[in-house]
């Protein structure tokens, strides 16, 4: 028969001594009598967060009902606006304006005399009769263009650095006044036009003009003592002169020429001859 538990009407006791539970199980008759001290620790901290967070709450609720009851008012958005419509709606909303000292501020995006930044914010809560400052553009920053004519290309970019412009593009031609080679000549923009900063500005410069050009004439059997006073009436120089013996030509008849007939020759061209001489001559 199998050993089993002792009937329960019989006192059963483990060998060697008495039964007692707290034996089995010390530890957790050592806790319970500290179990209900922090529960009500604990209740009594969340207690007093509850309490601390229902007077706050009460506290702001108080003083932004006393804020609003007092005539606050929200600041309205008047950026973007003439000084007349802003002072209009401020007066709307019980504000009053104030333009800032100064002559304004330069901006690209609102064009000039419109209100360009405001102080307080809009959407910023103020008591009714507080004053709102704005500050008035000047619209997008302008210089003016310098006057570049008949100055050489660094003193041009020196100007143009100076004034915070940027040199566009260089263009050249034939200067119709003879102004000086490398002067400028005419530029885009005019001078004193007024532009944004690093705007580039064009220069049309002045190119070194050749020298006026001839069609040369057939000098060829004409006499030499005729053709050299009417060159060098014009400015045209004689350069290298030959004389040879030719049988049938009369003696000072051009026999032959150079630059040849037809060709461009200028003031500075030397034009040489052969003129033939009288029959004996040397």
């Amino acid at each position: 028969m199998a050993v089993g538990m002792p009937p329960a009407t019989e006192q059963w006791a483990p060998r060697g001594g008495s039964f007692d539970i707290r034996r089995i199980l010390p530890s957790a008759f050592g806790r319970l009598p500290a179990m209900p001290s922090k529960l009500l620790r604990g209740m009594g901290c969340m207690a007093y967060t509850l309490l601390v967070f229902v007077i706050f709450a009460l506290a702001a609720y108080t003083s932004f009902s006393v804020f609003v009851r007092s005539g606050a008012t929200t600041v309205p958005s008047v950026e973007g606006m003439s000084q007349t419509d802003a002072a209009n709606v401020l007066a709307d909303q019980g504000l009053a304006l104030r333009i800032a000292e100064g002559r304004g501020r330069y901006d690209d995006k609102v064009p000039a005399d419109l209100v360009a930044r405001q102080s307080p914010d809009a959407k910023s809560f103020v008591k009714r009769g507080s004053t709102v400052n704005v500050v008035l553009s000047r619209g997008p920053r302008r210089v003016t263009v310098p006057d570049l004519r008949a100055k050489t290309l660094p003193l041009a970019q020196a100007g143009l650095s100076g004034t915070g412009l940027a040199l566009g593009r260089i263009l050249e031609a034939l200067a119709p006044h003879r102004e000086a080679p490398g002067s400028v000549i005419e530029q885009d923009p005019d001078p004193n036009a007024s532009v944004p900063p690093a705007t580039g500005v064009d220069l049309l410069l002045a190119m070194a003009a050749p020298g006026e050009r001839y069609v040369m004439p057939d000098l060829v059997y004409r006499h030499y003592d005729q053709v050299r006073p009417t060159f060098e009436a014009r400015g045209f120089k004689l350069g290298s002169i030959k004389f040879e013996r030719y049988e049938g030509v009369a003696a000072g008849v051009i026999l032959r020429q150079f630059p040849l007939p037809g060709h461009p020759v200028s003031r500075e061209d030397a034009i040489s001859l052969v003129v033939a001489t009288a029959d004996g001559a040397p």
